[in-house]
This record gives structure tokens, C-alpha cells and sequence, in this order.
């Protein structure tokens, strides 16, 4: 059986507005303009440098919604992994379960509730690039030196499966005199952490790194009820970032990224506990990095080679399940495994007026899965995006295009499926009077069909005439920072097309389609400001809050909102710090009601979450290093809560860990 979906390049959907990216990006650099943007100094928003748009520019000249989490709300946070973090933040509907599996989402649209990279409709990256896993509980907050999240689609920058956003982890990279740390904790549940790390540079060569290694018993839910089968053996993490400055602004780079976790429980649900199903989770990636520049011109380029793998297998000795519930098995383990490989190249030319980048990327996936069944995935891009200021600096416009070629392959037949996507995307930014910044921006994203939907696996049916789902995002915000009060407020809306959904149409036979449309509408907001300069303290005292609210979640073939969805995510609290080394961090997360659809069609409630993360400087020896205190607890509240129905997440627990730091 041969499959193949042509169509020429030239015959490329033109749209109005890819037309008008086109222009814009002309237009561009055909007007006279303002100073650079570095330089202007026309606002006191924040000069934050982000980079997840692919090009380095100041947070207060983006056109998009996008939230950063620095280094010290790192430190601060009570969170281990980047899905925990994430739902402290919520930034989003969090998908949960015990055995190390979390997914997010984003303006109501989440990436796939096992991991898969190709399949979610929200991308996570490592350093600029493909992450190769949508899992988040495998990516961890240490060496983590910010963490930057797009709202909306990021397409234009990224291609396939950026719909609802993305969110972008950044290694440290080493800086300053060398120094180190080693530490361990112990909490409830028998958990059991140690680590240790380095950072500095020396003579040109820059170096961070950090080892984790952590072990966990079962935990008992808030109802006081051993929930078995879900503590894990180990977990491993090593982070290293390594690079050579051989001229002024031309470094090269080596990054190495690894996860390993042995015996991670896997439960299912209370009401039917697994005593011994388990499963064993590991992510790895290696890059080579070239930055570079020219003295005497306005160029600068990026070149990487990243390759990696993710895997999954899964385990189940004996029928565990009480009464024989899920029947029995024949020990045979099941997996999945992904190949990865990619690489990327640009170049900016970015005179005072304006910044042009121009760029290209490639990535391959070969899947191997037992159910999914075996093919490659091939996406080589083309990029080219845009920003200028005018008016000295207080107005800038953004455009961009991509062109993304996909060629999907079945590994177990010869058969394959080719198409092929341009996306656009235009924003506007305005700073009318010091610190306030009015921004909108359009913007489109799309997702490639699976490649188990299109030729079809153990269960799946295949279906070539499958189409990408496809997104348009209009948003429009205000953001405001003076002094030490910084706040924002965004509204958007997505046109989603084209939704892809697994239907059954027959006994354990499915099939993947396009069912229809759907609309997501609302208001994002944030808040903080440090109360201390108004009242003359040492301390730094902040109170801050966060919150998503979907006015519409609505598909628009059955009218019915969309599943898996909260209306309402927020996260409040409190961070404050001394001159003493005294710090803490008291922050509350609320994840509202949903409809779910299974075990069967419900409304779910909702709760609210408290962590509380304590730290004290306890010794200080100079130059010899410093010893800090840690403590923690987390779900101060004792709350019965999950992110999963059935699935309930641990009672009250507590920590308490030694850091020396030299």
C-alpha cells in the first residue's frame, strides 16, 4: 500500500495575512527609524533579555504575551521538577498522574497525556530547541537558570505542535570565579535527595553542572490512605553546560542533558490499586553550539546539532489488580522509544534601525512503539522574521513566515504521507508613556497529523485523508512596571480548526479524524510589586498573583465545552528575602472546575494547593563557603486533591534539606 499526499510548493495557501507578513518584513526595512533597541531607554519595564522568540531581545519590546520564571522564583519554589513548577505557577490545565507522567496546557489546549513530543498541542523546549519529550516531570528545576513561556502560538518559530504555546528552559552557563555546592534532605514518605554541582569560568572556558539523585516510598493521600505502588527506586538527573569563548562574542558549546528514573510505580487508580506494575522513564540529549558574531558588523549567527532519546517501558509482572479486574498478562513489557536528531542555523543582521533574522531548521524522529507502531518523521523549515522601532523607540513592529515541509514515514509498510505548511504571524507594541507598554499580535499554529493515525496500529484504523489541525490567535494586552509594581493583562482568542480525536468505531477499535472546530477565548493576567521601598525595609516583601480565565471553551460541533479544561487557573502568595540570608516562599495555586470525560462524562471540582519553602543562612565561613538550612511543605493544608480523577496526589508532606555552597 502506497500513501502520498502532494502538493506543490507553489500552490501554497496564500492568506491574507501571510501576504501581509510578507509585506511587513519589506516594508520593514524600507522606512526610516529609530535608534536600536538595546539603547532606547524610553520605559522602566523590566530589561529582561528573553530568546524564546529564536532571536535575544528585551522583554519590554516583545509584541506577545510571555512570562518568564527567573532564577530566584526557582530557588525559591518548594518544586522539583518543571511540572511542578508549572502547576505552582498555573500557568495552565495540569495533567498528573503518579509514576512520574505530566503534561500541561495552555490556553485550553495541552500536549499529550503521555509525553509524546509530535502529538501535544503545547511545545516544550531545552535551550531553543525540541525538548523530544512533552513529559515535564522528566525535566528538572536544577542548573535551570529561567524559564520562559510563550502564551499563543509559536509556529512561526518552532513549526509543528506550538498551538497553545510553548515554554522554553534555560541551562546556566557558567560565569564569574568557579564555585560549588553539595547537598542532601530528608522527608516524609522516606524521600531521600542528594546532589551536587559546580559553575565559573576560567580563561575563556565556561562550565556548569549539576548530579541529583533522589528515592521516594508510597505516599498517603490527605484522607490518610496508603496509596500503594506509587514511590519510585531512583531518579537521576545530570545537567552539564560546557563552552569555549575563543574571540570577543564567538563561543562553542556542548551541552549534555540526562534523566533516569528505575521502578517508577504505576498505580492506576485508588479504587483498583496495582500493587506491582511499574515503569522505568529516561531523556537524553547531547548539542554542539556555535554563537557567533563579527566586530566591525552589525551579524551575528547560531549553529547546533542536538541528537537524543527518549523511552518509556512499561511493566506488568502478574494481575495485580484486586478481583482480577484488569485481567491478566504475560509479563511481556510494553515501550516506546524516540530517536531524535535536528539542527539549526540563522543568522541576524541587526543595524541600530532594525533586526532581520533569517534561519533554517531540520529535525527527524524515528518512533518505536508497540502500539503506536514504527515510522519516521522527517521536517526540514525555512524562517525569516522581522522587528523594527519607530518613533524613537516607542513603536515596534514584528513579522514573520515559515515554511515547514513534512515527510511522515511507515516504517513496517512502504508507505509515507507528505505535506507542508506556511505559517504567518504580525505584532505591534507601543509605549506610550514611561513604563507602559500596549501590545497585540496575530499569530497561527498548527499540528501534523500522528503518524499512527494516518497509517493506523494495533488499535487504530488508518485514515491517509487525515488533515493538520490548524489555529489562528488574535490577542491584545497592556503591561505595566514602575518602580517595583509590575503588572500585565492580556486578552485572546483562537479559531481552531480541523480537530483531531481518537473515535471508536468498533469493540477496542479506533480511528483518528477531523471532527470540527473549536473557540477559546479570555483574559490572562499577572501581578507583583515589592512593598519594601514604600516602607523603608531591608527586606524584600512581595506579594504576587497569577491567573488564566476562559470566557469560551466551546466545541462548536456539539457545544459543549472542551474537555480536560479548567475556566479558571490562578497561583498567589508571598516571597520575601533578608540581607541575613533568610528567604521564603508562600504560594497558593487554584485549578478550577472541568469537564472530564472519563471513567465516565462529569464535572470535576475544583482546589486550591499551599507550598511553603523556608531557607536560612545557618554558618558563614568566608571564603570557605556557607551552609543553608531548607525546609519545606508542601500541600500545607492536608488537602484531598488530584489532577486526575481517581489518581489523588499526596497528603501533607514535609522536607528538610543541607546545602553547603563555596
Amino acid at each position: 500500500m502506497h500513501l502520498r499526499k502532494h502538493f506543490n510548493p507553489v500552490t501554497i495557501r496564500p492568506t491574507s495575512t501571510t501576504s501581509a507578513a510578507l509585506a511587513l518584513l519589506l516594508c520593514l526595512f524600507s522606512l526610516p527609524v529609530g535608534p536600536s533597541f538595546a539603547e532606547n531607554a524610553t520605559t522602566s519595564l523590566r530589561e529582561m533579555v528573553v530568546s524564546a522568540s529564536r532571536t535575544p531581545e528585551i522583554k519590554r519590546e516583545t509584541t506577545t504575551n510571555m512570562q518568564v520564571i527567573d532564577e530566584r522564583e526557582i530557588e525559591l519554589s518548594s518544586a522539583d521538577t518543571l511540572g511542578e513548577l508549572l502547576a505552582e505557577k498555573s500557568i495552565g490545565h495540569i495533567h498528573k498522574y503518579p509514576g512520574g507522567q505530566t503534561t500541561i496546557g495552555i490556553r485550553g489546549f495541552r500536549g499529550e497525556a503521555h509525553g509524546n513530543d509530535l502529538k501535544g498541542r503545547v511545545l516544550v523546549l531545552l535551550n531553543g530547541r525540541r525538548a523530544g519529550t512533552g513529559n515535564v516531570a522528566k525535566m528538572l528545576t536544577e542548573n535551570v537558570e529561567r524559564i520562559e513561556i510563550i502564551r499563543g502560538p509559536a509556529s512561526v518559530q518552532y513549526g509543528s505542535a506550538a498551538m497553545g504555546g510553548l515554554v522554553n528552559v534555560i541551562t546556566k552557563q557558567g560565569q564569574g570565579d568557579p564555585s560549588g555546592f553539595v547537598k542532601g534532605g530528608l522527608g516524609s514518605f522516606d524521600k531521600q535527595t542528594a546532589g551536587a554541582g559546580a559553575s565559573g569560568e576560567i580563561k575563556g572556558v565556561d562550565f556548569s553542572g549539576s548530579y541529583s539523585r533522589s528515592t521516594r516510598d508510597d505516599y498517603t493521600t490527605a484522607d490518610g490512605e496508603k496509596y500503594r505502588n506509587t514511590g519510585f527506586d531512583e531518579k537521576e538527573h545530570v545537567s552539564l553546560n560546557l563552552g569555549y569563548t575563543f574571540l570577543p562574542e564567538n563561543r562553542i558549546g556542548f551541552i549534555y542533558t540526562g534523566f533516569n528514573a528505575d521502578e517508577m510505580g504505576d498505580p492506576q487508580r485508588l479504587s483498583q490499586n496495582d500493587l506491582d506494575d511499574y515503569s522505568d522513564k529516561s531523556n537524553e540529549s547531547v548539542d554542539f553550539i556555535y554563537d557567533g558574531s563579527a566586530r566591525e558588523m552589525p551579524l551575528s549567527w547560531k549553529a547546533r546539532y542536538f541528537t537524543g532519546e527518549d523511552e518509556n517501558t512499561w511493566y506488568d509482572p502478574v494481575a495485580s489488580n484486586p478481583g482480577g479486574a484488569m485481567g491478566g498478562d504475560d509479563g511481556t513489557p510494553s515501550s516506546r522509544e524516540v530517536d531524535n536528531e535536528g539542527a539549526q542555523a540563522q543568522v541576524s543582521y541587526t543595524p541600530e534601525q532594525y533586526r532581520l533574522t533569517a534561519g533554517w531548521d531540520w529535525i527527524n524522529y524515528e518512533v518505536n512503539s508497540g502500539y503506536s507502531g514504527e515510522y519516521e518523521y522527517d521536517n526540514p523549515s525555512y524562517f525569516l522574521l522581522g522587528k523594527a522601532g519607530f518613533l524613537e523607540g516607542s513603536l515596534n513592529l514584528s513579522a514573520g513566515i515559515r515554511f515547514d515541509q513534512y515527510e511522515v514515514k511507515d516504517q513496517e509498510e512502504d508507505q509515507d504521507f507528505d505535506d507542508h505548511r506556511t505559517t504567518p504571524s504580525l505584532g505591534i507594541s507601543w509605549l506610550p508613556i514611561k513604563g507602559l507598554k500596549l501590545r497585540a499580535n496575530y499569530s497561527e499554529g498548527f499540528r501534523m497529523p500522528p503518524g499512527n493515525g494516518v497509517f493506523g496500529s494495533e488499535y487504530h484504523q488508518a485514515n491517509p485523508d487525515l488533515e493538520p489541525e490548524e489555529m489562528q490567535t488574535y490577542e491584545a494586552g497592556i503591561d505595566f512596571a514602575r518602580r517595583s509594581l509590575e503588572t500585565s493583562l492580556t486578552y485572546f482568542h483562537n479559531n481552531f480548526q480541523e480537530m483531531i480525536v481518537s473515535e471508536e468505531i468498533g469493540s477496542w477499535t479506533y480511528q483518528y479524524k477531523n471532527i470540527g472546530e473549536a473557540t477559546t477565548s479570555g483574559l490572562e493576567g499577572s501581578l507583583s510589586y515589592d512593598v519594601s521601598p514604600l516602607l523603608d525595609w531591608r527586606w524584600s516583601f512581595i506579594p504576587y498573583g497569577n491567573f488564566v480565565y476562559l470566557t469560551k471553551y466551546e466545541d462548536e460541533k456539539t457545544n459543549e465545552d472542551l474537555p480536560y479544561v479548567s475556566d479558571l487557573t490562578a497561583s498567589w502568595g508571598l516571597r520575601t528575602r533578608n540581607p541575613k540570608g533568610f528567604s521564603a516562599d508562600l504560594n497558593f495555586s487554584y485549578t478550577g472546575e472541568q469537564r472530564i470525560t472519563y471513567p465516565e462524562d462529569m464535572q470535576k471540582g475544583g482546589f486550591t494547593l499551599a507550598n511553603l519553602s523556608l531557607s536560612q543562612r545557618i554558618a558563614d565561613a568566608g571564603k570557605y563557603g556557607d551552609f543553608i538550612l531548607r525546609g519545606e511543605v508542601r500541600n500545607l493544608l492536608d488537602k484531598q486533591y488530584s489532577y486526575v480523577q481517581g489518581y489523588p496526589m499526596p497528603g501533607r508532606s514535609f522536607y528538610l534539606g543541607l546545602r553547603y555552597h563555596y
